[in-house]
């Protein structure tokens, strides 16, 4: 399941190619052709995240909601404004957000590489025909030959411009909300940091948890509790907190509830940043590459079950909670 990063940088490549355009809307499976039907041939003028919810913003207070749910999943194409891919002086890979800057801050002796490892700081931004599917992770396909192409599978929502087409498949929601409605889906859900990491949003979380019976492992899984966060951030972010994820979180620290809060939105960032759920910190130039070639290189204990803990050498469990594997240390995390 897409995880609140991967959201994040989906409305990223809204904003870049679609906001302030206006939009051809159809449902080629059919099964949302009233909605499409009411967008259509509207400009778009917002696009929005919060955790793993998306709002599309359209002139005459319309906005599409959309919950990528378990299988869903965005397919763009066209000549698709892309962010670059960096590399600092000390070898690290990352992205470029909006603005061209680093992850960790600008740096002069920064070199800007594009994905085959050629200088490109002077084309950052600049469309690429391609294709780009968006989900939980993200693959670029082979350059476009026809614009637009036809659709493939069974695609429920179609949004088209001059230039670029997306095309939804598989969603969990998918609706068209007037500004109330949206003001509703979005005050039932916790605070997303990436939006709102004050003070207000920390106390709001860290009360919520503080008064649960619920273990703290369910409790960051549940949206209306904090936005974002799916199976691998939940394990990870559990890991790096040594924390025992059966405690109930009435019970659980108040200061490991507020470091929960903190990490998750450091966490966070750099998902959106770098496009990768990277979550292990202090890495050398060698093994940075590695883990962002490579999923087993980059968590603590997600999909580790039976191997040695990286830090104690016990052998990470997993079992089932709530319907969902969760994956822990029981030395580190006893």
């Amino acid at each position: 399941m897409p995880e609140g990063h991967s959201v994040h940088r989906i409305t990223r490549q809204f904003e870049r190619n679609f906001v302030g355009h206006v939009v051809h809307a159809s449902s080629p499976q059919g099964r949302f052709a009233e909605g499409a039907s009411d967008l259509d041939g509207r400009r778009m003028t917002d696009a929005r995240a919060v955790g793993k919810q998306m709002f599309l913003g359209f002139e005459g207070d319309r906005w599409l909601r959309v919950h990528l749910g378990m299988y869903g999943a965005w397919d763009f194409a066209g000549d698709i404004l892309m962010d670059a891919t960096i590399a600092s002086s000390n070898g690290r890979m990352g992205q470029t957000n909006q603005k061209g800057t680093f992850l960790e801050g600008p740096n002069p002796d920064a070199v800007v590489l594009d994905a085959a490892g050629e200088n490109s700081i002077t084309s950052i931004g600049a469309p690429r025909r391609t294709r780009l599917r968006m989900s939980e992770s993200e693959r670029e396909g082979d350059e476009l030959e026809t614009f637009p192409p036809e659709p493939v599978g069974q695609v429920r929502v179609r949004l088209l411009t001059d230039t670029v087409v997306a095309d939804l498949r598989g969603p969990t929601a998918c609706e068209v909300l007037d500004p109330a409605q949206v003001e509703q889906v979005v005050d039932r859900l916790g605070p997303d940091p990436l939006i709102d990491d004050g003070p207000e949003a920390e106390e709001r979380f860290t009360n919520v948890v503080r008064r649960k019976p619920t273990p703290i492992g369910l409790l960051l899984m549940d949206q209306n509790v904090v936005s974002g966060i799916g199976n691998v951030y939940r394990a990870e972010l559990l890991f790096r907190a040594k924390q025992n994820p059966h405690t109930p979180g009435r019970l659980v620290p108040e200061e490991h509830v507020r470091h929960l809060w903190h990490d998750w939105a450091k966490l966070l960032r750099i998902g959106v940043e770098t496009g990768q759920m990277m979550t292990m910190d202090d890495l050398d130039d060698e093994a940075w590459r590695a883990a962002m070639a490579n999923r087993a290189d980059r968590h603590w204990v997600y999909k580790r079950e039976g191997l040695p803990c990286r830090v104690c050498g016990t052998n990470i469990a997993m079992e089932e909670m709530a319907g969902r594997k969760l994956y822990w240390c029981p030395y580190c995390q006893a």
